[in-house]
C-alpha cells in the first residue's frame, strides 16, 4: 500500500458508501467496519484493485484510531514487546543479530540491559512490520 495508486473517484465512493466510511462512534459501527477491513484483507492484498487498497488503509486507520480511544494496550517496555514478538513470529534471537549486531548486544536489548537505538527500532520495525514506536 505504500505505493502512489491512482484511484477512480467514483469507484471508491461506491466501495465507502456500502461500508459508510467516517469516524467510528459506537462498538456496532467498529465491528462493522472490522469486518469490512477483515473482507478486504481476506481477498488478498494482491488482488485488490486501487480503490480497495486505498479504502483498506482509511479504514484500517479508523480503526487504529477508535482502538487507541476505547481499547488502550497498556504500556510495554520495548525489550519486552521484542521478546514477545520474537516468541510469537518463529524468529529466533539469533535472527537479531543482523540489527543489533552481536550476541551479547541481543541478550542484553531483550534482558532490558541495553536500550534499542533508533536505528535499530527502524530496523526491527521493518523485521517485524509493526510500528516504530514499539521499540522507543
Amino acid at each position: 500500500m505504500s505505493a502512489t495508486l491512482t484511484v477512480d473517484p467514483k469507484k471508491y465512493a461506491r466501495l465507502a458508501n456500502r461500508i459508510i466510511v467516517k469516524a467510528i462512534e459506537t462498538e456496532e459501527e467498529y465491528d462493522r467496519m472490522v469486518a469490512a477491513v477483515e473482507q478486504l484483507i481476506d481477498k488478498g492484498e494482491d488482488r485488490l484493485c486501487p480503490e480497495e487498497s486505498a479504502l483498506l488503509e482509511t479504514m484500517a486507520i479508523l480503526v487504529q484510531a477508535y482502538d487507541g480511544r476505547h481499547h488502550p494496550l497498556p504500556s510495554v517496555a520495548p525489550n519486552e514487546m521484542l521478546a514477545y514478538l520474537v516468541g510469537t513470529s518463529g524468529r529466533t534471537a539469533k535472527d537479531l543479530l543482523p540489527v543489533l549486531g552481536t550476541r551479547g548486544r541481543v541478550s542484553e536489548v531483550l534482558s532490558g540491559k541495553r536500550s534499542i537505538s533508533k536505528q535499530q527500532a527502524k530496523k526491527l520495525a521493518s523485521l517485524f512490520k509493526v510500528a516504530v514506536y514499539l521499540f522507543i
